[in-house]
Formats: structure tokens, sequence, C-alpha cells
């Protein structure tokens, strides 16, 4: 082979050479740069909110624990909270509920456990439909003025019975007639609510009872200086939820 022709040769083989060294070299510096790009900032985890004070919460974060209170209790996720025996000692030198409760008689709707509450936080009236009295309105003045709830819940169920006999007529002995002629005013509302002919007078009763207490002077005036609210609601017996009428 020629002098000549091997010198083409070895300039033909570097060119090559040069030319993959090149390319590899691109590849590095493409590789090397996506090494150098920023990852993607990941999102922080949101804050968790904080629970709120039962000691000094507003009305409307009172009814907050309760509405909450009433969905661990209808799916299953209950934490019994304030049930232990120092939370008994503590409460038994004052109270200071944080809500209280009108409620019916009925044994299928104790508060504290529909509602996932402890000891000394709510302040619950009971008495056949739900009634507000002039002893059940004294006995919640008393709880908002002197113990400081701030949230009176009206709460009429499923299926009552002293609502059932108030739309029957029925005759009843004693004072249960009482009871009945307090429901009676329900019977004309009962069309602005839904639900069967039952359930609809339930809750007309429930506003009826709540005008009730937003009527006394001293329910009042804790409503408009913001200091307490009162609402009604609608306890279903199968379900164990809790409704706002």
């Amino acid at each position: 082979m020629s002098v000549r022709r091997q010198q083409a040769l070895s300039r033909r083989n570097l060119l090559k050479f040069g030319a993959g060294a090149l390319g590899s070299g691109a590849i590095a510096v493409g590789l090397g740069a996506k090494s150098q790009a920023k990852e993607p900032a990941v999102a922080k985890p949101a804050a968790a909110k904080p629970k709120i004070d039962k000691t000094d919460p507003t009305p409307d974060q009172a009814l907050k624990l309760l509405m909450d209170g009433n969905k661990r209790f209808a799916t299953r996720k209950m934490e019994n909270p304030r049930q232990d025996w120092a939370r008994v000692q503590e409460v038994a030198k004052g109270q200071k509920p944080f809500a209280a409760v009108l409620s019916c008689a009925d044994s299928r709707i104790p508060s504290e456990i529909v509602f996932d509450q402890g000891f000394g936080d709510l302040f619950v009236c009971r008495v056949a439909g739900n009634v507000a009295t002039p002893e059940e309105i004294g006995s919640l003045e008393f709880g908002a003025a002197v113990l400081g709830t701030k949230l009176i819940m009206v709460i009429g169920h499923q299926r009552c019975g002293a609502v059932e006999a108030t739309i029957k007529g029925a005759q009843v002995p004693g004072q249960i007639g009482s009871l009945i002629d307090a429901i009676k005013p329900a019977l004309s509302r009962s069309k602005k609510f839904t639900g069967d002919p039952l359930a609809k007078v339930v809750k007309a009763n429930v506003s009826l009872q709540v005008d009730n207490l937003k009527a006394s002077p001293v329910l009042s005036d804790l409503i408009a200086s913001g200091k307490l609210k009162v609402v009604g609601a609608y306890y279903d017996l199968d379900a164990g939820t809790i409704t706002l009428v």
C-alpha cells in the first residue's frame, strides 16, 4: 500500500473517531443538563386545622362540634371524649357546657351518645314532644345566661309518639294533654316542611319550639349580641343522623 493511501485512510479514521467522540460528548452534555435541572417542588401537606376549644367556642363552632360528633356516631367512629374518671372529678367542681339541647324524652335519643360528647359538655332538657314549656325555657335561660352555653338545639325525631297523638287528636289522661296542647299549633305550619305526614309535623313542631325560645327576652338579647344561636334539628332513628330543620 502506498504511503499516500495509508495517510488518506488514517485521516478518514480520525474523522470517524472525532465524529463519534463529538456525538458521545453531546449525549453526555445532554445528560448532564438533565441531571442539573431542578426537580419539581413537592407540595407541602396542609397544616391540620386547630381543634375548637370547647371551653369557649363561638355559637357557630359549638354547632360544628355537635354536628361533627353526630357524624362520628352515625359512622361508628366514636371517640367517646371526656368520659374518664378524671373528667368526672373535674366537672364535679363546676360546669361550663358549650351547648344545650331541648330534646324529646324518648329513650332512643341520649344526647351525649348521639353527639359523641362527654361529662359536662351538654346542658340537656328532655320532655315528651320536645316542647318549650315555661320550665324548659327557664332552664335553657339559666344554661345560656349563667353557664354560658353558646348554642341551643331543639331536636324532634322520627316516629315521635307525642306528635302522632296530636295529629290523631287522641284523648289522653292526666297531664299528657298539656303536651298535646303545646304541639297543636305546629299542625298549621307543617305544609312548609318535607317528609311523610308525621315527619312534616315533627319538623313543624321543632320550628314552633325554636320560635318560642327566641321569644324569651333573656335568650333574644343573647342572640342579638352574637353570644347565642338557637337552631332546630331532626333525628333519624334508623340512621342515627341529625339534620338541621
